[in-house]
């Protein structure tokens, strides 16, 4: 989103763009790239640089990133992994209480599935043909107070 108007700028949106290669910054031999282009409503200059690291970009200057929650919350995800391998490794009851905790989880899943099967099939057990023979008959009856 655009810092001095507001404008929201796509992901996907194409633009004429001056690029050119960041010295000094290369990630497992691939060049960093840093992108200028301009907004589409008040042609405020944007930059921001490529990030092979996470396949996605940074923001540099000019505007702001909208939806960084879902960015932070799996760099979160992969932090609170590596503490649960940390402390698995130094102390063997912890990987007995997660296996616990885990196999706990998976069979509430595994209930809760099978609980949305049996609504699904109690859903689908509707008769299609007593239904349109009933409605076939209220219009039938309709038709006859009619003409009473």
């Amino acid at each position: 989103r655009c810092k001095t108007c507001g404008e929201y700028i796509y992901k996907g949106k194409k633009f004429n763009a001056r690029k050119e290669t960041v010295q000094n910054e290369v990630y497992l031999g691939l060049p960093i790239f840093r992108f200028y282009i301009k907004c589409t409503r008040c042609l405020a200059e944007i930059t921001f640089k490529t990030d092979p690291e996470n396949t996605d970009y940074t923001m540099e200057h000019g505007a702001t990133r909208n939806f960084q929650a879902e960015k932070l919350l799996e760099e979160e995800e992969k932090r609170m992994q590596k503490e649960r391998e940390e402390e698995e490794l130094n102390n063997p009851m912890k990987v007995l209480e997660n296996r616990t905790k885990d196999s706990k989880l998976e069979m509430e899943v595994l209930e809760n599935l099978q609980e949305l099967k049996e609504l699904n099939q109690r859903q689908a057990n509707v008769d299609f043909e007593a239904m349109l023979k009933q409605y076939k008959e209220y219009e039938e009856e309709q038709k006859r107070k009619e003409q009473e």
